[in-house]
Parts: structure tokens; C-alpha cells; sequence
């Protein structure tokens, strides 16, 4: 019957993923702040010259910010 089904979520912020989805969730922080960062640095590298010096510090800080992220949003939920 129509009325017997759940409404479906409205994905507020104290919906958190479980299972798999947290794993899904924090693999593409981790993956795109690298890749964003990195791709940052490297822009930084094309101007300056700095032969990959920025790249690198981009990168790694796109694996901090996304550790960051996940940390924030994946952390012990209460």
C-alpha cells in the first residue's frame, strides 16, 4: 500500500553513508584533493619553473586536506 512506505531522506548533514558508502566516501576525498592539489602544483611548476617542487608540496597537501575532510565528516558520528 502507498502510505506503508518510508519517506525518503532528505540527506541533512547528520546523514552519514555506511558500510561501503563510507569507504567510497573517504577513498575520493583522499583521491580528489590529490589530484586537485597536485593539479594546482603543477600549474604552479608551469609558471615559476620549479621542476616539479610544487607538484609535489600540492599533492601533499591535497592528501592532508582530504584526511582533513574525512576526519570532519566521517568521524565518530553522534
Amino acid at each position: 500500500m502507498a502510505g506503508d512506505q518510508k519517506p525518503p531522506s532528505a540527506g541533512g548533514p547528520e546523514d552519514y553513508p555506511s558500510g561501503a558508502g563510507q569507504g567510497w566516501t573517504a577513498l575520493s576525498y583522499l583521491i580528489g584533493g590529490m589530484l586537485v592539489w597536485g593539479f594546482i602544483g603543477w600549474l604552479v611548476d608551469q609558471w615559476l619553473d620549479t621542476g616539479g617542487i610544487a607538484t609535489g608540496i600540492g599533492v601533499v597537501l591535497g592528501m592532508a586536506g582530504g584526511i582533513i575532510l574525512v576526519v570532519r565528516r566521517l568521524g565518530t558520528p553522534t
